[in-house]
């Protein structure tokens, strides 16, 4: 069978990723995760419980195998630990790498910057290096499209200048892109970076606007709604997330220094990179009225400013996707919805206590 590292399998990407794999028979999965507590280890926890992983078993540095799947094994294991990061890669001599653990969150790295150097930077470093002494076939790693920071034109395009973000976390992600093609460079790995777009769905994360504002309506306390209700976002399903990653696992990149259409996300290396969203921006108040519908509540609306950090409007072009490998988006915001409060109302009891 094919081994594969999927690192972040705790989180939300993460999660949905393996239990795509775990479907396939020709995968050896192992999962990487140090369940942080950025956000309540409970959802990690039962993430991986939904994957077979018992909760009782999962010690520091240790594989523990599956109970839905022996094709399956996961470590609890921080990226920034170097020394048992390469030795996993030497032990289990992988195929592919998907790096998928990051400290998430914008707002969160206002108050907390150590902890994105720490995570995105000298983790990945060590992710780089353990592919530079691997032999891996294909690398791919999660980017983001708060890269684009102050830009103005939309849609954004992989072919846009993204020197301007406007958060650290941002920059961490622009980080990435730069050391990403850097050792595919000198090192001849195949590499592919994707700016993930506002992606939602069941499972996910708690300290994301879905859950927020599904929360907040629930309960009815007030909502905070920032740049009062204008902002716009590229909200993107996870099934079409998984189902992108998936396709683009075993097509690793060659250099394409020589056509002209591709330059912009391949120079001189065997490196791509692709926006991952729905293409169709979606106004805060909108979002907030469906949530509405699903749940049966008015929300109550608290309007603020913008942020700092925030960008007004993300919105993606997947025109190099959708030739690569025929993404095209299939849930709309109205189905994702309601596929996730109906998540929702499953997995926290619905109706809420306060």
């Amino acid at each position: 069978m094919t081994k594969i590292l999927i690192t972040g399998a705790a989180g939300f990407i993460g999660f949905h990723l393996v239990e795509k794999l775990i479907k396939n028979d020709n995968w050896d999965i192992v999962g990487l995760d140090n369940i942080n507590d950025y956000y309540d280890v409970k959802l990690k926890y039962d993430r991986l419980n939904e994957s077979g992983i018992s909760f009782a078993k999962i010690i520091y540095n240790n594989l523990v195998i599956s109970k839905k799947s022996n094709k399956y094994r996961f470590v609890k294991l921080d990226l920034v630990d170097k020394v048992k990061i390469m030795q996993l890669f030497v032990k289990e001599k992988f195929d592919y790498v998907v790096n998928l653990a990051a400290q998430a969150g914008v707002r969160y790295s206002l108050e907390n910057p150590d902890s994105y150097i720490q995570s995105n930077i000298v983790g990945f470093l060590n992710i780089l290096e353990g592919c530079r002494f691997n032999n891996i076939k294909h690398l791919i790693y999660a980017s983001s499209s708060s890269v684009y920071g102050a830009n103005i034109k939309t849609p954004f395009s992989t072919s846009d200048n993204v020197d301007h973000p406007i958060s650290l976390y941002a920059a961490t992600k622009k980080s990435n892109e730069l050391m990403a093609h850097t050792y595919s460079h000198l090192y001849n790995i195949p590499v592919t970076g994707l700016r993930f777009f506002t992606v939602y769905g069941p499972w996910g994360r708690p300290d994301m606007a879905t859950f927020l504002f599904a929360k907040a309506i629930a309960t009815e306390t007030p909502l905070k709604v920032f740049n009062f209700g204008q902002m716009k976002r590229d909200f993107t399903y996870i099934s079409d997330i998984i189902d992108s990653l998936y396709r683009l696992i075993e097509k690793a990149p060659i250099c394409l220094v020589n056509n002209s259409r591709f330059q912009s996300t391949s120079s001189v290396a065997k490196y791509r990179l692709f926006n991952i969203g729905n293409s169709n921006p979606v106004e805060l108040n909108y979002f907030i009225n469906i949530l509405e519908k699903e749940l049966g509540k008015k929300a109550k609306r608290n309007y603020l400013p913008m942020q700092p950090g925030d960008l007004s409007e993300t919105y993606a072009s997947v025109d190099d996707l959708k030739e690569y490998i025929g993404f095209s988006p299939k849930l709309q915001i109205e189905d994702g919805l309601h596929d996730y409060i109906k998540w929702f109302k499953s997995y926290y009891k619905y109706p809420l206590s306060r």
